[in-house]
C-alpha cells in the first residue's frame, strides 16, 4: 500500500505521516516513511539545491526537472522495491506537489508536467493521498512560530501559495477516489484519529 501526504508547508503532514507510520507498526506492519524531495543519497543532494535560498536564479523548468529527478531516484531505488516486498510506503509529498507547485503555482503547462510526472514515477501513483488543508495565513503564522526563516520554496510569496492551495483543491476534486481532504487546523490528535479511523473502516489492516 502506498500513501502520500500533501498540503501547504506547515500544514502538519510530516507529523501525521509519522503518526500513521507508528500506527501501522503497532499493528505489526512493515512500514517505510519517506519524504520528497529526498529519501536517497542523490535525492537528498538534489533537495539541498532546491531549498537553498541562495539559488534564487534557479529557473522554474530546472526546478521542475530537479524535483522529478529526485523522485525517479526515490521510486526506482526505494518505493518500488518496498511495495514489491509488501511493505506500506508513506511519503511526505509525492507527484501531486509537482503538479500543484510547478503547475498551478509556477504556471508551467499542466500537460507538460503530466508527461514528466509519468516518466519520473514510472506510472506509479499512491493508493491514498491525504490533503491537509490550511489557508496561507495559517501557514505563515505557523512558519513564524516554528522558526521565522523561509527556505527558497517557502519564500515564493502569498499569491503563489494561494495558487498552490487552489491547485491542491483542483487536483483533489479531479481524483476523489484517491484524495481524502482533512481540515489541517484541527488538533493533531483529532487529525490522526480521523486518518486512523479511515484505515480501520476502509482498509484491511
Amino acid at each position: 500500500m502506498f500513501i502520500s501526504f500533501e498540503g501547504l508547508d506547515y500544514c502538519g503532514k510530516t507529523t501525521q505521516a509519522s503518526l500513521l507510520a507508528d500506527f501501522f507498526k503497532s499493528k505489526g506492519k512493515s512500514v517505510i516513511l519517506l519524504r520528497e524531495p529526498g529519501g536517497t543519497p542523490i535525492s537528498e543532494k538534489i533537495r539541498s539545491i532546491l531549498l537553498d535560498e541562495n539559488h534564487e536564479d534557479l529557473t522554474f523548468v530546472a526546478e521542475l526537472l530537479l524535483f522529478s529527478a529526485a523522485r525517479n531516484q526515490l521510486v526506482k531505488q526505494v518505493i518500488q522495491p518496498a511495495l514489491k516486498d509488501d511493505r506500506i510506503v508513506i511519503c511526505d509529498r509525492f507527484v501531486d506537489s509537482t503538479t500543484v507547485y510547478q503547475g498551478y503555482g509556477r504556471g508551467i503547462n499542466l500537460e507538460d508536467i503530466s508527461i514528466i510526472n509519468k516518466i519520473s514515477t514510472d506510472g506509479l501513483m499512491p493508493d491514498y493521498t491525504f490533503f491537509l488543508d490550511i489557508d496561507v495565513e495559517e501557514m505563515l503564522s505557523r512558519r513564524e512560530i516554528a522558526r521565522g526563516v523561509a527556505d527558497r520554496m517557502e519564500s515564493s510569496g502569498i499569491e503563489f501559495f494561494n495558487r498552490v492551495r487552489n491547485g491542491f483543491w483542483q487536483v483533489a476534486q479531479n481524483s476523489p477516489d484517491r484524495f481524502i481532504v482533512i481540515n489541517g487546523k484541527n488538533p493533531i490528535d483529532q487529525i490522526h484519529k480521523e486518518i486512523r479511523q479511515f484505515f480501520l473502516d476502509k482498509v484491511s489492516i
